[in-house]
């Protein structure tokens, strides 16, 4: 059966995002970029793959579909990227936006647990969970894992991990590495 894996960058107090949705402020790491564009090439956007030097073709190893909340979604749509991640099966989940064009791209209004527990029993690789906070909140007893990638900075306000009720969750520390600026990125399986 497929997996629900929250992959998501993180500040030290537990934002994903500023207040306004800012990501800028999380420290560049060249070897951080480079490991992940090898380990995870799925989580490049398309629109970016070229900017760094990696195929747009690229192989997915993992994960073949994500799942996206409106606030992790617009930013693309923001610059003209109507489908950021075009070599995935895409679903937004919101009750705001309109479907776009592109046929890779669903935007879902339902319910997200029952969207997710029938995209576990169909046929693929694994389900990413790219944000945000409260879709995270909905679908915190689907995550299977949780890659955190954790920079050395505060944010002070923000969105946060995982939004929601208070759902005490236990997960097992599989793997953890390291970067030169700090950044650790812990892999975390259900306990």
């Amino acid at each position: 059966m497929r997996k629900l894996v929250y992959y998501v960058a993180v500040s030290l107090d537990g934002y994903i995002a500023g207040p306004q949705g800012e990501f800028d402020f999380y420290p560049i790491s060249t070897d951080l970029v480079a490991w992940f564009g090898e380990a995870m090439p799925e989580t490049v956007p398309t629109h970016v793959r070229a900017q760094i030097g990696m195929p747009v073709d690229t192989p997915n190893r993992r994960i073949d579909t994500v799942l996206m909340g409106r606030g992790s979604y617009e930013p693309g749509l923001a610059v003209g990227v109507e489908s950021p991640f075009d070599h995935l099966k895409q679903y937004v989940f919101s009750r705001s936006l309109a479907p776009v064009g592109n046929p890779r791209v669903e935007i879902v209004s339902g319910n997200a647990v029952e969207v997710v527990q029938g995209l576990k029993q169909e046929e693929g690789l694994d389900i990413w969970l790219c944000g945000g906070g409260d879709l995270a909140g909905q679908l915190l007893g689907e995550i299977d894992q949780l890659i955190i990638k954790s920079y050395p900075v505060i944010a002070g306000a923000g969105v946060p991990m995982i939004a929601g009720d208070f759902s005490p969750s236990l997960f097992t520390v599989a793997e953890r590495r390291e970067f030169a600026n700090g950044t650790q990125v812990t892999w975390l399986d259900r306990a």
